[in-house]
């Protein structure tokens, strides 16, 4: 993991606020609007920027194998002591290098970044997308949420747009399978004018090359000490 990760300022310090804040939304009603493009069969899934483990607590409930990268321990563990499952492996790595996470050399189904890429400035972004496609298994999915609107009070965040992050997924080998646009799902960001857009892409399939299988091989919760 980088010396200093990108974005977390302020999450430490608000964990247990967060986290109940969080833990509040029904997944549901949060990727309503990417909810056919999660596997039905078990599937291996990364949710990096894990919080508080809600997403990887339900995609677990689902029957899937979840990594939960969570970069601020405050918050990594918290969700793990409150989401118990053999489902669920907690990692602590950052975005945008995600170094932990490369050297285990693992390629997931479907990697989900839900309220994450703002927290990246320009040249972070153009570093994280190439990290991020390397984790995907041929055929496999990239799900993002992106923030539009002000940013709370002592929250690092940036501007971000739908354009920009297919451009750089292109450059990736990440083809857009999807763009549209949605509204937050908590009523204080609707309120101050807070709203999303959801952007899939797919990487596909080498004609004649065998699809890669994720590899778990016992690893348990390396990152809480991070």
């Amino acid at each position: 993991m980088s010396r200093r990760a990108a974005g977390i300022q302020g999450y430490a310090e608000d964990a247990a606020a967060l986290v109940e804040k969080w833990e509040s939304l029904d997944y549901r009603d949060v990727h309503r609007a990417v909810a056919h493009l999660i596997p039905r069969r078990p599937a291996a899934i990364l949710d990096i920027g894990a919080g508080s483990g809600r997403d990887a607590a339900a995609l677990a409930g689902m029957g899937h194998r979840v990594v939960a990268v969570e970069p601020v321990v405050e918050l990594r563990v918290r969700g793990a002591l409150r989401h118990l499952s053999p489902n669920i492996e907690w990692v602590g790595d950052s975005l945008p290098g995600l170094r932990r996470l490369s050297a285990f050399g693992d390629r997931f189904d479907v990697v989900m970044m839900t309220a994450v890429w703002m927290h990246l400035d320009e040249r972070q972004r153009r570093r994280a997308m190439p990290n991020v496609a390397r984790l995907v298994r041929p055929g496999g999915f990239v799900i993002m949420s992106l923030r539009h609107g002000p940013s709370p009070p002592g929250r690092c965040m940036f501007a971000v747009a739908a354009d920009e992050t297919i451009r750089l997924a292109a450059n990736a080998g990440l083809a857009v399978i999807l763009n549209c646009g949605a509204e937050s799902a908590q009523r204080a960001n609707r309120l101050a004018g807070v709203h999303w857009t959801w952007v899939g892409f797919a990487k596909h399939k080498v004609t004649g090359s065998s699809c890669e299988e994720a590899s778990f091989i016992g690893r348990t919760n390396h990152g809480q000490g991070a």
